[in-house]
């Protein structure tokens, strides 16, 4: 990794991804850290970032559209009985520190900051790992603790009266071709079939290139799947699906998500494969 800015994620050498650390963005984009581009190793880019469809995705990274009233993922705030609504209401995520840098990876610390307090610390985990000659493993880890005195409880559009819309956490804004991408998982096939369903994985594959992301953790595979295709590939974990999820001061909230960057499209035995060979049985 290289420069203090944007690093630089290798594998075997090779760059795959680099690391915005302290973009300059508007205000209502909710600025955070995002990596940006990540490419296959064959150097197919896999990401976009402030796309005219949706200027506040931003590549991979943790986005939450409500930290109690707070919008940490950009753009207009669904309301209730109201629809998205313009509101001065955008936090940012602001890097304090690398606890440690190395050129597959790194160990960053955040605040994550709304009308001059500081909600949550988050310690986020990358790490780029070789799989196969064609496909590599992005691991990315976060953990929120609540610095506050009390409570605070995360929300989405959908525990906010917009079914179907339960997007906030990880989140991955992937690269828009002229035809929309295939999604499926070991079970189910279609935005429509895998969108709000639990999956230990789910894959999103174009012409050229496949990306299979995979909860590393027991209770990161609970969260259900947020999917978009045809309006745009995206896909993110739901932190908060069917309501909200509370963290008590002091407490932590963890997830962990290893993506498969394979160059080609995978069929379900194939993304599988990488899988298991990413995260294990």
């Amino acid at each position: 990794m290289t420069g203090n800015d944007s690093p630089v994620l290798r594998v075997a050498g090779r760059p795959v991804g680099r690391y915005l650390v302290r973009p300059e963005l508007p205000a209502r984009l909710s600025p955070r850290p995002h990596l940006h581009p990540v490419t296959t190793l064959a150097g197919t880019a896999v990401t976009e970032s402030r796309p005219a469809d949706h200027l506040h995705h931003l590549g991979v990274g943790v986005a939450v559209p409500d930290v109690e009233g707070h919008n940490f993922w950009g753009g207009r705030t669904y309301v209730r009985d109201r629809g998205p609504t313009e509101l001065d209401n955008h936090g940012a995520q602001r890097h304090t520190a690398f606890q440690l840098r190395d050129p597959d990876g790194f160990v960053e610390e955040l605040r994550w900051v709304a009308a001059g307090v500081e909600l949550l610390r988050e310690r986020r985990t990358v790490a780029a790992t070789g799989l196969t000659p064609t496909a590599w493993a992005l691991d990315f880890t976060f953990s929120l603790t609540n610095v506050t005195q009390g409570a605070l409880t995360l929300g989405s559009p959908a525990t906010n009266g917009r079914p179907g819309a339960a997007y906030g956490g990880f989140f991955w804004r992937a690269r828009k071709e002229d035809a929309a991408p295939r999604v499926f998982t070991a079970e189910h096939e279609g935005e429509g079939e895998v969108h709000g369903r639990r999956a230990d994985w789910l894959a999103l594959t174009g012409d050229t290139w496949s990306l299979v992301f995979a909860g590393a953790t027991e209770r990161t595979r609970r969260d259900p799947w947020f999917v978009r295709t045809e309006e745009y590939p995206g896909v993110g974990s739901s932190l908060a699906h069917d309501e909200r999820r509370a963290i008590a001061p002091g407490d932590t909230l963890v997830r962990r998500i290893v993506t498969v960057v394979a160059d080609g499209p995978l069929d379900p035995d194939g993304a599988a494969t990488l899988v298991r060979k990413a995260v294990g049985p």
